[in-house]
């Protein structure tokens, strides 16, 4: 399936399924869907123990939507400190963090009129 097939729910999960490789804490996505301000369909969100498991997680949603879907970002950012990083597929915003950069941001509450969706830890 490539990105022309792909519907915004199936990108929310195939970002789902990339952060879980890597074993993303706490995923939840955020339908944005008819939201004022919202600029995308889905924000998906975890954190990583250490800054380097966020860039870790990070690497994997690339790679994994790379690898099955033939798709990359169409922007990225926070590869430099690690503590946020933000991949941008349009229809999918990936948030991935260091635990207390998603606690000081707290994007889920920014959102708070947003439909949650939570995914289990893989362990």
């Amino acid at each position: 399936m490539k990105r022309k097939d792909l519907t915004p729910e199936q990108l929310k999960n195939a970002v789902v399924e990339g952060m879980q490789e890597k074993r993303g804490r706490d995923i939840v996505a955020l339908n944005l869907k008819g939201l004022s301000g919202a600029s995308t369909q889905y924000f998906v969100t975890c954190h990583g123990q250490s800054d380097r498991q966020a860039e870790s997680i990070a690497k994997s949603v690339e790679e994994y939507l790379l690898k099955n879907y033939g798709l990359k970002p169409f922007h990225r950012e926070g590869y430099e400190n690690k503590e946020w990083i933000l991949l941008d597929y349009f229809d999918v915003v990936a948030h991935i963090f260091i635990k207390s950069k998603r606690e000081f941001f707290a994007i889920e509450e920014l959102w708070a009129d947003a439909a949650v969706e939570e995914f289990e830890n893989v362990e």
